[in-house]
């Protein structure tokens, strides 16, 4: 049994506490955070678990094996920091860091510690994603052309962060996983309606080689909530939907065909062809089930986590050249080489 520790237990802290406490591979032994009312609630329901408002007492606790941080963004580089070189497995909630910096400091500390870094990057663990991976590494819809997300809904609004490092990191760290691109450039805009407040509105377009575009829109003032991705391919497209109760991800079999006409060399015919849609059988493991699991099995194997420092930093990398951007007003900005 691992022994594990969370620190936090604002919004996403009580997720990982029950997954941990119920995985059947760690064994959940202590609980921080520095509101005691928020420890009073969980004792009851977990009575053999120590509860503390001091991190350091989870940091020095030389019988903890590793310690999820579920804690505000800021805090992630300095409280990940001291527990990697304490010698803890360290599982962080997303974003990794607030600079591409402050993560490159988290994985030098992890490699010489020998231990796991991994980002919560929860929706990579979703049977929806991970099925949309698979169509994309088969090469089922060909050359991807572009990809299209929109991530909004009503609230919740961040003090700490604008929209982008709150809502389109999710899209962002799926983006990376099931495309598997290195990016060229950013460009980001985006408005706050609330005097000193960050953006509540942002538009982000990554630009790739080879004409691959993509775009995420995400908004804290949206009527309705909307969770969409499309993808399209030379061959397919897929529709993922997460707000779907079933057919959450929808396969295409359309687009177009270019041509030219053999007679008249400068006359381009465009041909649309109009298939069937499918929707695949996905795996409805709860997402942070299969994080905790693929964390618990990364520990004991020695092995490197699917989301781990260096996909944690290509997402950052792209957050920190979006407010570089946005400050610009949409100017292009340019990502170092992998």
């Amino acid at each position: 049994m691992i022994r594990v520790g969370v620190v936090g237990c604002g919004y996403w802290g009580p997720n990982l506490i029950r997954n941990f406490a119920e995985s059947g591979r760690t064994e959940l032994r202590v609980v921080c955070d520095l509101q005691a009312e928020r420890l009073a609630k969980l004792r009851a329901r977990y009575p053999a678990v120590r509860m503390v408002t001091d991190f350091e007492a989870v940091a020095s606790d030389p019988e903890l094996d590793a310690v999820a941080l579920a804690t505000p963004v800021g805090t992630h580089h300095p409280l990940a920091l001291r527990l990697l070189r304490a010698g803890k497995h360290v599982l962080v909630e997303k974003p990794l860091a607030v600079t591409a910096q402050q993560v490159q400091e988290l994985i030098a500390a992890a490699e010489r510690a020998d231990r796991v870094l991994m980002v919560d990057h929860t929706f990579v663990f979703t049977g929806a994603v991970r099925k949309i991976k698979e169509l994309v590494s088969s090469g089922a819809l060909g050359d991807i052309y572009y990809y299209d997300s929109v991530r909004v809904n009503l609230g919740l609004f961040q003090h700490g962060v604008n929209v982008l490092w709150d809502l389109a990191v999710h899209d962002l760290s799926i983006m990376d996983h099931v495309l598997g691109m290195q990016p060229q450039a950013v460009s980001a805009t985006g408005v706050s309606h609330v005097p000193g407040e960050p953006e509540n509105i942002g538009y982000l377009t990554v630009f790739f080689d080879g004409g691959l575009l993509a775009h995420v829109h995400v908004n804290w003032l949206s009527p309705v909530k909307v969770r969409r991705t499309l993808i399209g391919g030379s061959r397919k497209m897929i529709l993922f939907d997460d707000l779907e109760p079933s057919e959450k991800v929808k396969v295409y079999d359309r687009g177009i065909t270019v041509d030219r006409d053999r007679e008249q060399i400068y006359n381009l015919l465009i041909s649309y062809r109009m298939g069937d849609m499918w929707a695949p059988q996905l795996d409805t493991t709860e997402a942070l089930r299969s994080v905790v699991a693929h964390f618990a099995d990364c520990i004991e194997r020695g092995s490197r986590p699917v989301t781990d420092g260096a996909a944690g930093l290509r997402v950052v990398r792209i957050l920190e050249a979006a407010a570089a951007s946005m400050r610009g007003r949409g100017q292009p900005v340019e990502l170092p080489a992998a």
